[in-house]
């Protein structure tokens, strides 16, 4: 099994690295101004800016 790649706020980071939101129109028209935060193994992950958003890892 794979790790998940897609989180809410509250979870806990599977690994060290800088998080991005993503929504759900952001593969067509893309997020002004997201939110990155850098997270620790194990760190929650913070409130989103609307409902409709979620966190994914940004590619290196």
């Amino acid at each position: 099994m794979g790790e998940f790649t897609i989180f809410n706020e509250g979870d806990r980071a599977p690994n060290d690295g800088t998080y991005i939101e993503t929504g759900v129109n952001s593969y067509h028209m893309g997020i002004q101004n997201p939110k990155k935060v850098s997270l620790h193994k194990g760190e929650r992950f913070p409130d989103n800016t609307n409902h409709e958003r979620k966190w994914i890892r940004m590619p290196k």
